[in-house]
C-alpha cells in the first residue's frame, strides 16, 4: 500500500513548500520572522526541511497572511490555490502546528 508519503500530491506539497523557503530566504524580514515563530535556527533549516511538520509550518506561515501569500505568488508565478492545495495535504486532517 502507498503511503500518504509517497504521492504526487504529497511530492507536489512538499515541492510547494520548499518554493516557499527559497522565496523566503530572499526575503529577509519575512525568514527571520518565520524561525522566530518555529523556533528554528538559521544552521537548523537544512536539516528541518526534511520534517513534515516544518514544511507544514512553512505553507501554514504563508496561509496565515494573504498579503504575504499574495507576494510570494506574483514573485515566483505559484497560484495561490496550489498553496491551498500545499497546506490542506501538508497539515492533514487536524492541521499540524507542531513545527
Amino acid at each position: 500500500m502507498k503511503s500518504q508519503k509517497d504521492t504526487p500530491a504529497t511530492e507536489d506539497a512538499e515541492a510547494t513548500a520548499v518554493a516557499i523557503l527559497g522565496w523566503l530566504a530572499g526575503e529577509p524580514e519575512l525568514l527571520s520572522r518565520f524561525l522566530a515563530l518555529t523556533g528554528v535556527a538559521p544552521a537548523e533549516v537544512r536539516n528541518a526541511v526534511n520534517d513534515p511538520a516544518f514544511l507544514a509550518g512553512i505553507v501554514d506561515f504563508l496561509m496565515e497572511h494573504e498579503p504575504t501569500l499574495l507576494a510570494f505568488s506574483a514573485a515566483t508565478g505559484a497560484q495561490p490555490e496550489a498553496v491551498v492545495r500545499a497546506h490542506a495535504i501538508l497539515s492533514g486532517p487536524y492541521g499540524s502546528n507542531d513545527f
